[in-house]
């Protein structure tokens, strides 16, 4: 009985995965819009240039507003969002 215990633990242990947070504020604001909008591969890099260049509430305002008036692909809408404000 401890035995199995003590196994079903350490089969726990060696499936868990380590995952690192992001070492900056702005490269987990670009994971969320990245998750939020679906962001195909090719263009991820964009959304973490964005958020890197761009202070934290232009990013989340435009963010809000593409969920408010997009359709669709929104991603396409928050990037010609961003160009457009700037």
């Amino acid at each position: 009985m401890v035995n199995d215990d003590f196994n079903n633990i350490k089969a726990i242990l060696i499936s868990k995965k380590l995952v690192k947070p992001p070492a900056y504020a702005w490269q987990d604001l670009a994971l969320r819009v990245i998750f939020e909008f679906n962001v195909p591969p090719q263009k991820k890099s964009s959304i973490f240039k964005i958020c890197k260049n761009h202070s934290r509430s232009f990013v989340e305002r435009c963010l809000n507003d593409t969920k408010e008036l997009a359709e669709g692909e929104r991603w396409k809408y928050f990037l010609k969002l961003i160009n457009s404000k700037n």
